[in-house]
């Protein structure tokens, strides 16, 4: 062969959810950051929770980066909706990690320097961190802040891994996260949102792919819905076009 042979699509890593993945043409390519940006009660963390055990089902290692809820508590939201935290644990398939906020410098200096080496020593495959937007708890400065952040980015495409950070969105603009920075260093951007029907009345649930690098993929807003097994995206109206 000459070498000048065009590359094939990127491999695939499903979401777990099979409406989403249908929506992203087989799933997230495989070695992307992508942020999942949203109003509270959107769905965001479980949204992470089903990506981390789609790849536990296969036997991967995976890492969740809690920010904001304690260890015990996540525990308790993933065997809500049926996941086996517990066996995931057990055997080394799940790991959760906190970040105190009460430990700031450490949390800096670990996410600054050392957190590469932490992650390729675990040897996971997939990261949940939930929520950037609490990075901005761990640093007085905005300059602080774009430091720690895109370290943290840096460190995750360093290890290889396939990422999904989680976001608040902006109360006043919703398809954007409240730190406006976080768009920039993802490689892709899902949007969970709320709609409301003609009359204003009905409130419903909708996700849209806002961007997702080197791959087509809908560009439809799709409903979805939060079930006692987790986050289902109607997909039945996907329509791709080009990244």
């Amino acid at each position: 062969m000459s070498g000048s042979e065009p590359a094939g699509p990127p491999p695939r890593v499903s979401t777990g959810i099979a409406g989403l993945d249908e929506m992203l043409g087989g799933g997230l390519p495989a070695g992307h950051l992508v942020l999942v940006t949203g109003l509270p009660g959107t769905g965001k963390t479980t949204l992470a929770l089903q990506f981390l055990f789609a790849g536990i089902a296969l036997g991967e290692r995976t890492i969740f980066l809690s920010l904001d809820e304690e260890t015990e508590s996540l525990a308790a939201t993933a065997r809500g909706f049926g996941l086996p935290v517990d066996a995931a644990r057990a055997d080394g398939r799940l790991e959760i990690l906190r970040l105190d906020p009460q430990e700031t410098k450490q949390n800096i200096h670990r996410l600054q320097g050392e957190f590469v080496a932490d992650l390729r020593r675990r040897n996971a495959r997939r990261l949940v961190v939930d929520s950037v937007s609490l990075l901005h708890m761990l640093s007085d400065d905005e300059t602080g802040r774009r430091t720690t952040l895109f370290a943290l980015a840096s460190a995750c495409r360093e290890a290889g891994l396939t990422v999904i950070f989680t976001a608040e969105a902006d109360p006043q603009h919703p398809e954007v996260s409240r730190d406006g920075l976080s768009e920039y260093i993802a490689d892709g951007v899902l949007v969970l949102g709320y709609t409301r029907d003609s009359d204003g009345r009905r409130i419903s649930l909708a996700l849209r792919i806002l961007k997702m690098r080197r791959t087509a993929h809908a560009r439809t807003v799709q409903p979805y819905t939060i079930t006692p097994r987790g986050l289902e995206v109607n997909a039945k109206a996907v329509d791709f076009g080009r990244s």
